[in-house]
């Protein structure tokens, strides 16, 4: 499927494959999370989505870890109706328009700046919406985000991508930049980096996993503490499992038992 006019280069489409997850999910009968924004943005670009190779069980799949990672940020704005969301490896996620935060939040969508460039073409400017173009690793930027409210720092599909004592580095800075706050992202651990050429995503978009983290105390003395840690069964909300085909069903709650796929993928949930 090739959509409009908007070209990327094969080094910026490895942004393009969980979007593209998100709007097969948006245009099917029963939508885990119903990203109109996502189909949207793809009919507006030039590039042959196909070579994804995404089907329903993987759109399934992305668009039910988008809906997890919605439902925090929800959570956190609900108790913290004026702070700052910094959206991490924004790629070309349409978050802050699926969740329209009111206008006492401040919004920062940070991601290289050539991936900025493209989220500038693709989607409309928004009051209280920032678009920063940097390596999220590089401490420059950091010194230019206010640091008078609580902050939430989310990070969906980043921190694999790191190299180790970068994320790290990352993760200390940012709980030593903010008064208080949170963060919320996933990670794999050492096993799912050494198996990432399973990951059929992760190898046709020839991308490489780097960082992988065993146990939450991995990022003790980081200025973290932790709320919760939750394997990659937690990645689907249960009730939208009843919205594959009963094959499929079956096979996902078989697959979740295996401790080493269950225990591959984490939510990580921290405060600072």
């Amino acid at each position: 499927m090739t959509g409009g006019t908007e070209r990327f280069t094969e080094n910026q489409s490895t942004n393009l494959a969980t979007l593209y997850g998100r709007a097969m999910d948006a245009r099917s009968a029963r939508p885990v999370l119903g990203d109109r924004t996502a189909q949207d943005a793809i009919s507006r670009i030039d590039y042959d989505f196909d070579k994804f190779g995404i089907g329903d069980t993987e759109a399934f799949s992305i668009a039910s870890r988008g809906k997890v990672f919605d439902a925090m940020v929800r959570e956190f704005l609900a108790s913290n109706q004026e702070c700052t969301v910094l959206h991490l490896g924004a790629g070309m996620d349409g978050r802050v328009f699926r969740l329209d935060p009111p206008p006492t939040v401040r919004w920062f969508d940070v991601d290289f700046p050539d991936v900025i460039d493209l989220r500038r073409r693709i989607y409309p400017e928004r009051p209280n919406t920032t678009m920063v173009g940097a390596s999220v690793t590089d401490p420059d930027w950091v010194a230019d985000i206010p640091a008078d409210r609580p902050t939430l720092v989310v990070a969906e599909g980043l921190t694999m991508y790191l190299e180790p004592e970068a994320g790290r580095a990352l993760l200390r800075r940012l709980a030593e930049r903010f008064p208080s706050g949170e963060m919320f992202f996933d990670a794999y651990n050492k096993f799912g980096i050494r198996t990432q050429k399973a990951n059929s995503v992760v190898r046709r978009a020839k991308a490489t996993l780097q960082w992988g983290i065993d146990e939450p105390a991995d990022l003790a003395g980081l200025g973290l503490t932790l709320i919760s840690r939750r394997t990659a069964e937690s990645f689907v909300v249960s009730e939208d499992l009843d919205l594959l085909p009963a094959p499929t069903r079956l096979v996902v709650r078989a697959i979740m038992k295996v401790p080493l796929v269950r225990n591959m993928g984490q939510l990580l949930h921290y405060r600072f």
